[in-house]
């Protein structure tokens, strides 16, 4: 691409079976331009998920623009992390089967997480980057679980504490504890009550022997101080907070809440 054909512009996707959420990135000042997000309506079986994305392409213009850059960010719990002196790529699968069904037909991929000597393995949404390469050509993809935890250590340097992190989605929530650019334990849970998100916090808690009476808890994603899940962990633990979005909230105009809610996709 010759400089006059450069745009200076990315497109980031981040997709789920629940729906879809995009953002136009400007590269030369690294600032987010524009954002939306598309939910499904619970949709009947016979509808094919390819549909529903056709029809976000055809409601939202900015998705068919031009672009430099265009990365599809996965976001389901498929996914874990296998440090680099236990990784074969050629065995994939097996590093998943011992927290999700795995299918013999089941697709799968890894993201290099580099300075970190550690891969995040995972199954994409096949049918969804099929749809994507018949709209775009050529793409990046990656999980949405790479770019949380590559953010979280790298916030983690020189903090020697350990810290919890919890990034809440829709019907699964990952428990992420890093220690000064390690990461200590990483899980995904699905819950449907504040009760099951507060037992599988607690039980990591004491797996790991944190305290509740010490140990910092920051919360991710769609949560804010109101909500049940939030006045919960706060009754049990000690030092909970929502994550601290300010910096992020340089490169955008944004609500605190919007970045909280879409931290992974304003970091990618």
């Amino acid at each position: 691409m010759n400089i006059a054909e450069k745009k200076y512009k990315k497109l980031s996707i981040q997709v789920s079976l629940t729906g879809l959420s995009f953002c136009c990135f400007d590269t030369l000042n690294n600032t987010v331009i524009s954002f939306n997000e598309v939910h499904f309506e619970t949709f009947h079986k016979a509808t094919k998920i390819e549909d529903l994305f056709a029809d976000a392409f055809r409601d939202h213009s900015e998705l068919k623009d031009s672009y430099d850059e265009i990365l599809i960010i996965h976001n389901n719990n498929l996914s874990t992390f296998v440090p680099e002196p236990l990784f074969d790529e050629n065995f994939l699968g097996s590093y998943l089967q011992y927290n999700t069904k795995v299918f013999e037909t089941d697709f799968f991929a890894f993201d290099e997480i580099p300075n970190y000597q550690m891969n995040a393995v995972y199954i994409p949404y096949v049918n969804i980057n099929n749809f994507f390469i018949d709209q775009f050509g050529t793409f990046d993809y990656k999980h949405a679980n790479s770019i949380l935890v590559s953010k979280l250590l790298v916030a983690s340097k020189n903090k020697d504490e350990k810290k919890m992190f919890v990034h809440i989605n829709a019907g699964h929530f990952e428990i992420i504890v890093v220690q000064n650019q390690k990461l200590l334990l990483f899980n995904s849970f699905d819950y449907n009550t504040p009760e099951d998100f507060l037992y599988y916090i607690l039980f990591t808690a004491e797996q790991l022997n944190l305290n509740p009476e010490n140990f910092p808890l920051e919360l991710i994603g769609n949560i804010d101080t109101e909500s049940d899940y939030f006045k919960i962990a706060y009754k049990y633990i000690r030092n909970v907070s929502l994550i601290d979005v300010e910096d992020l909230r340089w490169n955008n105009y944004f609500s605190e809440a919007e970045n909280r809610n879409h931290f992974i996709l304003f970091n990618s």
